[in-house]
């Protein structure tokens, strides 16, 4: 049979459009597939533009950031005086090094809502405001932005008249403690370790402050509030470690409603000190904005995972050196490994006693390489390099033959090094350095000379030397409760708790029983005890660790962590703010056949601790963490009746 030219089309239109309802269809599944791999969950609503999304792209991207210039707190202030313009242009350059787009903004604008376009409403000293904005502030923190503010916020009336504390209990939920005097030029600002805000910065530094805007201490009264530092100079101050602590938080964060705020004691033009406080401080205000801004922020924390501090037990043998012999049962029944510090004459006199103690954990080192006279001699006493490598290589060699262990830490015995002692000990083949002296920060800091290294271990807590010796503690209690203080001091700062003894006074039999209840109390309170040569360790892997955040959608956040060092980093956890309150969460890698990482969430939570194992040298893994975000009544109802 003929097939007539109009059947010949007819087939060729039906196949056609068959073929290309075939490919519409495959190709929507391909997108579809493809914007699931790159955001996650997702809905059709999140790709829709709205009004917002239509001015950024025709327009430019619209400032999110709004920063007060109080007229009401410069009328207060006298005559041609600009601190309040120097701060303000601090700020501004601060948002520029960040890339956010700012505006300045009027008390009018406050108190005529024009700030509620905005995500983060900054308050740099405003000290004058109107009982009109106090209310507008609070509606757009309850409406869930963000305010970042410093110093005595509020304190004043739009005409000057005194107000009170009133605004910081209720928004910021403390209680004011004290303004900080002029006494001292500058004030040491001790920052914890282990939560967003402080994320890459050290655990316990000490940002320099100066005290010419007479900084304000709190107290943290509100369980929605978090203290991020403190005033209190333990290395200068008497008092009671826990309560100066307590009492002296000169930064916070916390939650109003459903907005967030962060309150800082102290202007931005104050830090002050060297390079090294500059760029810590820039990274505590990108966190800072960050985390009001709810973008994600990770960092992997100090310790390896379950453990919140860590712990070393460092023994010095000195004068009655068989008193260690004290410690040898307590280690053994605690399961722990202590580090000893001892004298290579004295190990050559007693080998039978070094033996013995080498099973007990690592020995380390103790090497007279000089001294200085005083705190302040110009003069360094210490020894030549030459005179201190042949000392060090002498000890190394002395206590690797005794023990048949490879020594790799040492001390110096009156505490003090130089540059001279840095290159000594690393061409000695040393890897860790415990020093006397009190620093910048309660971890260890990696010391980089070329392509080696060396890990400094600095005092973060007294000694028995100060605590029996110089206090005249003689009670086992008081010893107990004034060592107690510095572990719930290093446990805040989330540091390295050295516990240096000594074999004439901690370790006497009178003594020794202190040392069982402190093993304990660490134990207690989750610290990690090891030994130097362990912390080195860790170090090591984890210094060359990098890690990068991004978030991807409404629905899922990437975290990639990347190992480019020498050694497998292991027992990591990376902490997660989604800075969003997620439930059915699932964590996915990057690329098939990637080892999972175990994690921790509560549901409803912003948080989550991803656990990771034996990351490779030059290994790196991407995970993809995907959730559903918590929809309140508040913001279900809104979203029903804007459907209606």
């Amino acid at each position: 049979m003929e097939i007539t030219p109009a059947k010949r089309r007819g087939i060729n239109q039906g196949l056609i459009v068959i073929l290309g309802l075939t490919i519409v269809v495959l190709s929507i599944l391909v997108f579809l597939f493809v914007l699931r791999e790159v955001y996650g969950k997702f809905s059709s609503s999140n790709f829709i533009p709205n009004e917002k999304v239509l001015k950024n792209v025709l327009f430019g991207r619209e400032p999110n950031v709004a920063i007060l210039y109080s007229d009401y707190t410069q009328n207060m202030l006298p005559d041609n005086n600009i601190s309040l313009q120097d701060n303000i242009v601090t700020w501004k350059k601060f948002l520029n090094y960040h890339n956010c787009k700012f505006e300045t903004i009027s008390d009018e604008d406050i108190e005529t809502g024009n700030h509620f376009k905005y995500d983060l409403l900054i308050l740099p000293n405003v000290l004058s405001l109107s009982d009109l904005e106090i209310i507008q502030i609070k509606k757009f923190l309850d409406k869930g932005s963000s305010i970042y503010a410093t110093n005595g916020t509020a304190t004043y009336s739009e005409d000057g008249k005194w107000r009170g504390w009133d605004f910081f209990s209720e928004v910021f939920g403390v209680k004011f403690i004290k303004q900080i005097g002029k006494d001292d030029l500058t004030k040491i600002h001790t920052l914890r370790g282990g939560i967003p805000i402080t994320a890459t910065i050290p655990t316990g530094y000490p940002l320099r402050v100066a005290t010419w805007d007479n900084p304000i201490a709190v107290e943290v009264l509100d369980p929605r509030t978090k203290q991020i530092s403190f005033w209190y100079n333990y290395r200068l101050e008497e008092g009671l470690v826990r309560q100066r602590i307590k009492d002296s938080a000169g930064m916070v964060y916390g939650k109003y409603g459903r907005g967030r705020f962060i309150w800082m004691g102290f202007e931005i033009n104050s830090v002050i000190g060297v390079r090294e406080d500059y760029v810590y401080f820039e990274k505590l205000f990108n966190n800072s904005i960050n985390w009001l801004l709810k973008q994600p922020v990770a960092f992997i924390k100090d310790w390896p995972s379950g453990y919140s501090a860590a712990a070393i037990i460092a023994p010095r043998i000195t004068k009655d050196a068989n008193n260690i012999r004290n410690l040898f049962p307590i280690l053994t029944e605690k399961k722990i490994e202590a580090t000893f510090f001892l004298e290579p004459d004295f190990a050559q006199n007693n080998m039978e006693l070094v033996k013995y103690m080498s099973k007990f954990g690592e020995v380390a080192s103790l090497v007279d390489i000089g001294y200085m006279a005083s705190v302040n001699d110009t003069i360094n006493k210490l020894n030549s390099y030459k005179t201190q490598i042949d000392k060090l290589s002498l000890a190394k060699e002395v206590l690797n033959n005794i023990t048949r262990k490879t020594v790799s830490g040492f001390s110096p015995y009156y505490g003090l090094i130089d540059e001279n002692t840095i290159m000594a000990a690393i061409n000695s083949g040393y890897n860790h350095i415990l020093l006397d002296s009190l620093t910048d920060r309660s971890v260890p800091r990696t010391i980089i000379r070329g392509k080696k290294r060396i890990l400094s271990i600095t005092k973060t807590a007294r000694d028995d030397y100060e605590v029996i010796r110089n206090f005249g503690l003689t009670q086992p209690e008081f010893q107990f409760y004034t060592y107690q203080e510095d572990i719930d001091r290093v446990l805040f700062e989330g540091g390295l708790f050295v516990f240096k003894m000594h074999s004439d006074y901690q370790c006497k039999l009178e003594n020794i029983n202190v040392v069982k209840d402190i093993i304990l109390e660490l134990k207690n309170k989750n610290f990690w005890i090891t030994t130097a040569e362990n912390i080195q360790k860790w170090y090591l892997a984890k210094d060359y660790l990098e890690i990068k955040t991004e978030r991807r959608g409404k629905s899922r956040v990437a975290v990639t962590i990347s190992n480019p060092g020498i050694e497998t980093a292991a027992d990591i956890v990376i902490y997660v703010d989604l800075n969003i309150k997620a439930e059915h969460i699932s964590v996915e890698t990057e690329v098939i056949g990637t080892k999972i990482a175990t994690y921790m969430h509560q549901s409803g939570s912003e948080f989550l601790n991803l656990y990771i194992d034996d990351l490779k040298p030059n290994e790196s893994r991407t995970f993809y963490i995907d959730f559903d975000q918590v929809i309140f009544p508040k913001e279900l109802i809104a979203n029903i009746l804007s459907v209606k």
